[in-house]
């Protein structure tokens, strides 16, 4: 196709709590045991952090914490101190810190940080695409050799292209013959005016000879790429901006194209209008139906399109009245040329595009359409209906697997040809995005939890509640990178990544909340709050590190605010080393640990502890047994037991 008469416009983890209730074992009944401290984790790391404590795990906690609350202020107070520790960070953080510095108005840094965000790809979608999809050849052949090709049957010296089935009959553009002495050409493509024909749709997609399809229809301009309801007594079609003798023209005196609607009465068709979103000053084309038949997708270069013609839909109602047109949106649409769509029964949209990366001209691209509308990965279809050429007007039989494209491939027996194909495998690689959602510490499980899907850039996929038994899924795209976000009343929410496999098959990504108030009572550990698993210090050492001191001062912040709560501090070790050496040890670090609370301002009767060595492990991996250093790692721990509150 040249320029033309197609109308080529045509979490978070948060804080990891951890949160676990171990039954005090204490002989006498105490009253006491039934009270609990309810312990607010993100104004202790607040605390923590106002007394100069740096951490990039402390801020990057802080500023998703507020991130995912839609604190925008505070996220971007925090994800400053974590930009100026370091700017080796995720990718992400760039893209949540440029949207809380817009929160506040910062513009010129927020752009600077989604400068950084963009850099690998470039602001232009196709660069994007082509950043994204650098071997894109590569898997345009895998895509390949999945079907069989031949000449349609019906094709001309002129350009024949765009096909749609109407009661056992194929109709399609046609510039042969247009029943004139002498051809109009048109000054675009020096071919004569596109009409409408149609010939019978035998068994194994034989076609019969063509025809002029109706009277009413054909005029001196173009008409093209019809599109007809089930019942057979509706039609939309393209055609230049032509009706009742009248042309219509734009600011620059060019006849650009509508999307017209006939109906079929006493087998004729008859009261034929343009439909209310056509405008004299923009195109619109190739209309093409939903299954249900209400919805009506077309492409256009209206206001709102992102290049030089988009794919765009329109609801039908019920009275035959349209909606608004909607941009299909960026996963659909680039900066290039989006038209011909056609969508099957399997919910799938096949377009044509020079936007996206292909063999050259345009190349045919399907996607799935989700359930709310969203679509999944853009694919090309492959070298057999591709070419170096232009390659468009796809339309398959989901059933039979067999269909028809246009194309001016190198072989053809015209400007354009239709040719007939029968799919011998199939394209799509379906993967099934699932999980359980689920309290962390009670392992309750959490349904009406608000989950969204993101993909790698962060543009929303999807959203869904998982249901009463605290399941969610998502259809993806095989290969592909996404971020899964729960959100609940009460819990802190949470933000997980996940790349799903390249293969047909289900992934699994469960979700564990943590309370947004840690609830503890006597006998539990109060660092599983703050996932203090170990206070560290140096090799054979009992002195208190940084590292050390800021997960201590969480413990600080806490028994600050409960002045009545007392610990057991315990320290142990794992079972390398002799008994005495490992007990000695853990004896010293357990102290220093006190000692570290008593001068920083808790009185010393509320303390108590020692260390344990090797006598206290939790698993197996006693002298002699072979472990893993995991393994090992579980019995190297701190404890922050609470015996009083």
């Amino acid at each position: 196709m040249k320029n033309n008469i197609l109308f080529c416009i045509t979490i978070i983890s948060v804080f990891s709590f951890n949160i676990y209730s171990q039954k005090a074992k204490i002989a006498a009944a105490d009253k006491k045991y039934d009270s609990y401290a309810y312990v607010d984790a993100i104004k202790t790391y607040e605390r923590v952090a106002e007394k100069g404590y740096k951490s990039e795990e402390l801020f990057k906690k802080l500023g998703n914490a507020y991130y995912f609350n839609a604190k925008l202020e505070d996220a971007a107070k925090w994800y400053g101190e974590l930009f100026d520790m370091t700017t080796d960070l995720e990718p992400e953080y760039y893209y949540r810190y440029s949207s809380s510095l817009r929160s506040i108005g910062e513009n010129d840094k927020a752009n600077e940080m989604m400068a950084k965000f963009n850099q690998s790809s470039g602001n232009d979608s196709r660069a994007k695409l082509f950043e994204k999809n650098r071997n894109y050849l590569e898997e345009i052949k895998e895509n390949s050799g999945r079907y069989e090709i031949e000449d349609a049957g019906v094709n001309s010296q002129y350009s024949d292209y765009g096909t749609a089935i109407y009661s056992d009959k194929i109709v399609f553009a046609s510039a042969r013959d247009t029943g004139s002495l002498v051809h109009r050409l048109h000054s675009w493509t020096n071919q004569p005016f596109t009409n409408l024909y149609v010939a019978d749709l035998g068994e194994e997609m034989i076609l019969g000879k063509p025809n002029k399809f109706d009277k009413n229809i054909k005029t001196k301009f173009n008409e093209s790429t019809p599109a007809f309801t089930k019942d057979g007594n509706t039609m939309y079609f393209t055609r230049n901006n032509y009706l009742d003798g009248k042309k219509g023209k734009d600011g620059n005196e060019v006849t650009l194209v509508k999307i017209y609607k006939a109906t079929l009465e006493n087998e004729s068709w008859t009261k034929l209008t343009e439909l209310p979103f056509n405008s004299d000053n923009y195109s619109t084309a190739h209309p093409a139906l939903s299954p249900d038949e209400k919805t009506l997708y077309f492409a256009s270069d209206m206001p709102g399109a992102i290049g030089r013609s988009d794919l765009f839909k329109v609801q039908i109602n019920e009275d035959g009245s349209f909606g608004i047109p909607e941009n299909l949106g960026r996963t659909i649409n680039t900066e290039g040329r989006e038209s011909f769509p056609f969508v099957n029964d399997e919910n799938e949209i096949y377009f044509t595009s020079d936007g996206h990366p292909g063999l050259g001209g345009f190349d045919v691209f399907v996607a799935k359409i989700n359930t709310d509308g969203t679509f999944n990965k853009v694919q090309n279809v492959g070298a057999d209906v591709n070419s170096p050429k232009d390659d468009f007007a796809y339309w398959i039989d989901t059933k039979s697997r067999k269909g028809f494209f246009s194309s001016n491939r190198e072989g053809g027996q015209g400007y354009d040809d239709i040719y007939k194909f029968l799919e011998i495998r199939r394209l799509t690689c379906e993967q099934e995005l699932y999980g359980e959602v689920t309290d962390i510490a009670t392992k309750e499980l959490l349904p009406d939890t608000k989950i969204s899907l993101f993909d790698s850039r962060f543009t929303l996929m999807g959203t869904t509640n998982s249901d009463q038994k605290g399941m969610y899924s998502f259809p993806v795209e095989c290969g592909e990178t996404y971020y899964v976000r729960a959100q609940k009343p009460e819990y802190t929410a949470k933000e997980e990544k996940i790349t799903i496999a390249k293969e047909n098959g289900k992934t699994n990504l469960p979700i564990a909340l943590e309370k947004e108030e840690c609830k503890v009572a006597i006998g539990d550990d109060l660092g599983k709050c703050f996932g203090i698993t170990m206070i560290y210090f140096d090799f054979d050492k009992s002195d208190i590190r940084m590292e050390a001191a800021l997960d201590l001062e969480k413990i600080l912040d806490v028994l600050n605010q409960y002045p009545n709560m007392k610990l057991d501090i315990r320290s142990h070790t794992d079972s390398r080393g002799s008994f005495k050496y490992n007990e000695a040890l853990s004896d010293r670090r357990a102290k220093s640990t006190i000692n570290w609370l008593i001068k920083n301002g808790v009185n010393k009767n509320r303390l108590q502890g020692k260390g344990y060595g090797e006598y206290q492990l939790v698993n197996k991996c006693s002298d002699g047994v072979e472990c893993t250093e995991d393994e090992h790692q579980l019995n190297r721990r701190s404890e922050f037991l609470i015996t009083d509150l």
